[in-house]
Order: structure tokens, then sequence, then C-alpha cells
């Protein structure tokens, strides 16, 4: 039997299994098995694709070789296939929980006397329904095998209990649930199985203090016969993250106990039947806060293997105890030297006979990768060799205008929005992993040439799209040295400079970067560049804001270092851009879901608006996660709160914009959608005329469920970027009653459900009319909005 009990707690509880980050993954070796000389590794997280599983062989020069990739037969984009496989005896059991409308189900593959896998069976919950998402987590051991539905009955949780018959087909056995389920249990999360017991883990349970239910088949079947719980655990231990059993012994991980240090718990059954704990098993050299110890558990022969993803810096490690006979021989950590900072190695990992294989999930940018290891002559494993799928892209789109006809252009769905060109990621400097983020633009006053400023999770594009058929990656410019690759950038321009900031991304500080030397880059190829200066009175932040009337920026959501202003508007003088000057502090703490005043996002003006009592002063609106929050900072040394207004049903104040008169402040909140806190896609939209009473005068809802993310304003159109819907456009002519009139679908699979792929922002302020947009995973579209003529 090849014991494998894995424990991915990243997704299901937002638990940080690699350095701070939000880069979407593919999933590449979120799951992973060995069985028979192979190797097998999932990629169940693609969007455009299926999900895949990949058979690897060593070739003839001992290289490991892909041998084959499989798919479900009923395959679709985004159907989470691979979430858990399961390898033993020629059988080849594969989660995938999207399918069927998050129904889920399980595949069953046999290997065929040629080598070759065949799927032979669809394994079923028999009373599954949408959005349970049967197939998550699984536990294997012969011909029985358990399947967790974590969502079932309001994510209470089940676990299905499947047989293999004599005639080699598969067949429900058992549906197991906890006989004080409550909401929210995600029964399941950690599952073990040897012969006729069974545990289950419910990290969540009691505050997410955690609990492992035992379960046993005897001649009526299966029943509960037993719960394990730590009388001390602390409210975030999570005891019951992973399980493993070996031999009547069971091993349970709190793997986010004391300060995410995290401790396994070794559990054996006295003469009547009560569960005993025998001890406690930690790191044995101590390990920091966020090591997380024990996310994964395998229990060999001859020795046990603990999973600590948050090892190195988040690099990962996986610490190995051997022993000989009764005794416990030696302790030492496997990992792989110079894996960068959230890689998270180990969050997966399999064994059998002398291979084993280690996901790192985090790895190229949230891609992941996989690293197979052999044991050697001394009994450690050693020599490991990485494995990655290939990285996959949209085709481009250059050369002819694309129009919008009957619905679509091209694959993208549409609505009198043509595509003039679409570059994908790969062709903007992106390598595996890499996806776009933020967007601006700048117009040479010298020349004319319209120029797209791209962020990417580990730089900036400048992108000439003079000729929007034929747009030209003209410079590449790298993050600052020393700071780590993440999700997000943010791009402003002042006086023919580009100020760019990171968010999560340690000491990277303002980058400043002249762009009138772009004239001069001409050539058929990108030129790699430096910034011209570096600011660093911040080091990561979420944001930049400029006002261009007054030569000021706004750095906001400020953090790791330098002055944060509790995340609220650091201020800079950039009069001077390659000099720019640290001008002070505010923050507003009555906002803020820590009440620091910290804002995540803003637009600061020069006020022209209808109100007479400020006239003149420039004037900040800042989205404050809980608030709207509006400033007067002409007075850098002492700038003053006009105003704050809250609104019903808030999840997060994102970001929003003003209409040209500055009387009406149109906001977007990004988590209202994925909350459950409204059923559509909603625009707020504050009159602010009276800037010390802003008043909420409409929700405008729209005819989907994305989540909203930037939106801008050029006249009387609103250019909204919404994530998996793309970008949206209205006619605001009538200030509080919005109009779609146009939209391209970036992400032309898949439902418009809340969540973050997608297209992440735009520019609509090119004098030629262009607008371009970027989509993550996507790639940079160069559109145009058709005229459109609205009857009354």
């Amino acid at each position: 039997m090849n014991i494998r009990t894995t424990a991915l707690l990243s997704a299901a509880l937002g638990l940080v299994l690699a350095a701070p980050g939000g880069v979407a993954a593919q999933g590449y070796g979120a799951a992973v098995a060995v069985g028979d000389g192979e190797v097998f590794v999932a990629e169940p997280l693609n969007t455009s694709r299926p999900g895949y599983i990949y058979v690897y062989r060593p070739g003839a020069d001992g290289a490991w070789q892909e041998a084959q990739k499989l798919e479900a037969s009923d395959a679709a984009p985004n159907d989470h296939f691979g979430r858990f496989v399961e390898v033993e005896d020629g059988i080849l059991i594969a989660g995938a929980t999207v399918r069927s409308g998050s129904i889920g189900g399980a595949y069953v593959f046999e290997r065929g006397s040629d080598g070759v896998w065949h799927e032979v069976q669809i394994l079923e919950a028999s009373d599954g329904t949408t959005d349970d998402s049967f197939g998550r987590m699984s536990a294997r051991d012969g011909d029985r095998i358990l399947i967790a539905d974590w969502a079932n009955a309001d994510s209470r949780g089940a676990v299905y209990v499947f047989h293999r018959g004599e005639d080699g087909r598969w067949s429900e056995e058992a549906k197991l649930t906890a006989s004080d389920a409550e909401p929210d249990d995600w029964f399941g999360m950690g599952l073990a199985l040897e012969g006729d017991l069974a545990l289950i883990g419910v990290p969540q349970k009691n505050g997410n203090r955690g609990a492992v239910y035992v379960f046993e088949r005897g001649a009526d079947g299966w029943s509960e016969t037993g719960k394990i719980t730590l009388a001390d655990a602390g409210p975030q231990s999570r005891f019951g993250g992973a399980v493993a059993l070996k031999d009547g012994t069971a091993f349970v991980a709190a793997p986010t106990e004391n300060g995410f240090v995290g401790a396994v718990y070794v559990f054996q059954r006295d003469d009547s039947g009560a569960w005993e704990q025998q001890a406690r098993l930690t790191a044995f050299d101590g390990g920091p806060r966020g090591l997380q110890y024990g996310t994964t558990i395998s229990v060999g022969d001859d020795e046990i293997r603990f999973s600590a993803p948050g090892a190195a810096g988040f690099a990962g490690r996986v610490y190995v105890v051997r022993r000989e006979g009764e005794e416990w021989t030696e302790a030492y950590k496997v990992g792989v030297p110079g894996l960068a900072p959230g890689s998270g190695f180990g969050t997966t990992m399999a064994f059998g006979g002398d291979l084993a294989v280690f996901g790192a999930t985090g790895e190229d940018n949230g891609a992941g990768a996989a690293y197979v290891f052999r044991r050697g002559a001394d009994g450690r494993w050693t020599d490991p060799v990485r494995i990655v799928s290939e990285m996959q892209s949209l085709d481009p789109i250059t050369g002819e205008e694309v129009r919008c006809n009957e619905g679509a252009a091209a694959i993208f769905g549409c609505q009198d929005v043509d595509i003039l060109s679409f570059v994908p990621v790969k062709d903007l400097g992106g390598t595996r992993g890499v996806e776009l983020n933020d967007i601006w633009g700048w117009t040479d006053p010298e020349t004319g040439r319209e120029y797209a400023l791209v962020g990417r999770t580990n730089g900036t594009s400048f992108v000439d799209v003079t000729d929007p058929l034929h747009p030209r990656f003209v410079a590449d410019l790298p993050l600052t040295e020393g700071a780590v690759p993440n999700a997000w950038r943010d791009i402003k321009v002042y006086n023919d400079h580009a100020f760019i900031v990171a968010d999560g991304a340690g000491p990277h500080g303002m980058q400043v970067f002249d762009l009138r030397r772009l004239r001069d880059m001409d050539g058929p190829e990108p030129v790699t560049v430096e910034a011209d200066a570096l600011y660093t009175g911040i080091a990561s932040a979420h944001n930049i804001v400029i006002n261009e009337a007054s030569g000021f920026a706004y750095a906001v959501g400020a953090n790791s270092g330098g002055e944060t202003c509790g995340g609220g508007l650091h201020m800079i003088d950039i009069r001077d851009p390659l000099s720019p000057e640290f001008a002070g502090c505010f923050q507003d703490t009555t906002t803020g879901r820590q009440l620091t005043g910290y804002s995540h996002d803003a637009q600061c003006v020069t006020y022209h608006g209808p109100d007479p009592d400020h006239q003149g002063a420039e004037v900040c609106f800042g989205a404050n996660e809980t608030a709207l929050s509006i400033a007067d900072v002409t007075d850098k040394t002492a700038p003053v709160a006009i105003a704050t207004a809250t609104y019903p049903n808030v999840g997060y104040t994102h970001q929003g914009w003003l209409d040209e008169e500055q009387r009406y402040f149109y906001m977007d909140d990004e988590l209202d959608e994925l909350g459950g806190n409204v059923e559509f896609t909603r625009t707020l939209i504050w009159d602010v005329s009276d800037l010390d009473d802003p008043v909420l005068v409409k929700e405008y809802f729209h005819d989907n469920r994305a989540s909203d993310h930037n939106l801008y304003i050029k006249g009387d159109l609103m250019y909204q970027s919404n994530y998996v819907s793309g970008l949206r456009v209205l006619d605001i002519s009538d200030r509080e009653n919005p109009r779609l009139v146009g939209y391209l679908d970036t992400v032309p699979w898949g439902e418009d459900a809340p969540g973050f792929d997608g297209s992440w922002s735009n520019y609509p302020f090119f004098q030629s009319g262009i607008v371009v947009v970027t989509s993550g995973k996507e790639g940079l579209f160069v559109v145009r909005k058709r005229e459109t003529r609205l009857v009354p």
C-alpha cells in the first residue's frame, strides 16, 4: 500500500502556504502521485483549458519524459480535473470538483498492457447537487476509497466511501457525516484510510481548533466510533488539517498551531478503545512562525515525512524522521537549493518505492512545479529533478481589426466593442506564471505617439500602440532588485515620467522612469531598461495616485517598510520627478478594516466642482476598505478630513472615479459579490456636490455576478474592468442612471461569476479613442468602442 495523505488548506481556509501574494495559479503540482515507476502531476486549476494529469516515465537516458497527458472524457475549461490523484495497482482515480455545475465527480483510469491509461468509469455522489464540489480530497486503501465533498449540505461536508467489486466496477458504499455537523465545517479536509478504519479531519471545527472523526466498518456498515480533539487547542490550530494512519497509529497535524509553526500529534487506542495521545512532534530545528509543519503527512515503513511549505522564507521544506526497528535514528530536511520564496515546496508529496515527488505549487509565480527525488544509497532522498508543464497562451491578434459581429469578436463575447489587436502575456515579457495587472497610458507630447504602460507580476512592459493594429513591445522594466514578484503593480504618469509601485513585493519602493527614453527604442526587440530613480520612503504599496495639476503623488496601502502612514495617503512631492520627496501623511482612522485609515485606492484632484466651500483645494477621494473618505490635503503638513460615508452591504471599498464635473463619484466594491452581500455586480453612485455630506443616490446593478475591479470615466462614458466579465462600457449622460452600451468579455470561457481572473484595468484616455485593457492570464487588448446612438 502506497500511503499518501495530503491536506491542501490554502484555498479552503485562506492560509498562507506561500509568501504573501495574489497570483492565480494553474495548480501544476496541486496533486501528485507515484506508481510503478511512473510519476503523476496534476494541473487542475487551468481556466482556459481543462485540468490535466501529466504522466512521466524515465527515458532511455534516465531523464523524466512526459509519456501521457490525461484529461476527463467530458473535459471542459476550468473543470478542476486532477484535484486529487490516487494511483495504486494499475488504477488511477482523479477528482474534478467543478464538473457538471460543480456537482463534481471522480474519474477512474486503468493502465493497459501497452502502458497507456484509459478512462473506464466516472464516480458520482448519489445525492450530489450543484456546487457540492464532490472530488476535492481522497484517501485510498486497496479496493476502497474515501472521496470528500466539502460543500455538501451548506458546507457541513460529507465523505463518500466507494468500493471496487469483483467485476472491477466501483460503487458507492456509504456516505459519512459528522454526528454534530454544522454549516461551514468542511468535513473531510484531512482523510486517512487503513483497512476498515477511517480518520476524517475537520480543522475548521470549534472555531478552527479542529477535530478528527473516527469511522469504522463493521458488520452493519460504516459508523462513527470516536472523535479526537485537543483539550488545549488554540483557536487557530486547525487540528485535523492532515491525518495519516500506519498500523493503527494515528498521526494528526495541527499545521497552524502556535503562530502557524505547526505540530503533529500521535495517537493510539488503549485497551478500552479510546484514543490516547502518545507524542507531540515538532520540527527538530524549532522552526519560525509560518512554518506550517505537518501541512502534509506521509508515513512509510521506515520513515515519516512532514511537509512545511512555510520553511525557508516559504520556499518550503519536508522534514523526514527515519527509524530502524523501534528506534528513531535520524532526522533531516529535504529541499531544493535556490528555490525562491513562495515556492511552497512540499505542499503536496507522494512516495512509492525509491521514488518521491514533491509539489511546489507557488513556483513560477503560482504556475507550479514538481520535483522528483530518488532514494540514495544512504536511504536519503536526493538528486531532485524539476518537471513543469509548458506555458500555454492564446494566439495574438494583429494586422487586422476584428469587428464585433453577432455578439462575438473572434472567441470573445462582445457588444459594440471591436478588437484592434491582442497581445498575449508571453509576448509582453511574461514567462511561465506571469500575469498582467494594472495599466496606464502616455502620449509623447513631442511625437504624438501613444504608449500603454502595462504592469506584470514581475515588471512593467512599455508598448507602443500608436498603430493599434500592430502594437510593439518596446521596453521591459523589471521589478526592483531584491523585490518579490507579486500580483499587484500600479502605474501613473506625471511630466513624462512613469511612477511605479508594487504591493506584497518587499523592498520595491517607487520606481521612476523617464518615458522620453522610449523615443529612441525603435528596434525589433524590446530593450531591458532600468529605473531612472528609486524612491525608498516606502517599501511596498498597493497603488500610486497622482494629481497632475499639483505635482504630488500619493502612495496608498504602503506596507513592509518605510513610512506607511497606516496604509493611508503617503504624500510625495514629485514636481522634480527624479528627486521625489516625502511631504506628509494623511489617514482617517475612522475607516479601514483595522481603523488605521488604510486606503486601497484614491483619486486626488484640484477641486473645481459645485461645492463653493472647497474651490481650488486639493481633495482626495479614498476607497478605504470600509468607507468613502474625503480629505483636503492642500496643506501637506496639516491635511484635514472632510467627510466619510458608508453604505449598505459593504464587502471591500475598492476604487472609484469622479465624473468630469466632479459632482458624482462612482465607486466599486470588490468583495460584495464574492461574499454574497449582493446578487449582481454593483456600482455605487455618490452625489458629492456637498463634499461635507456625500450622499449615496443610486446602486446600479449589472446583469451578471462578476466581481468589479477598476473603473474610469471619460466624458459621458464609464469604462469598467470587471474581472471575468471583462470590459464594460456604460453611458452616464444621465448621471444617476447608467446604461450598458458595450462590452468585451476578455475571458471567453466559464460563467461571469465572482472571482479575480480576467480584466484588471483599462485606460480610456488616449486622444485617438482607443482603449487599452489588461486581462490577467490572457494579455493586452487594444479596442475601440463604437459610437452608439441611444434611443430615448
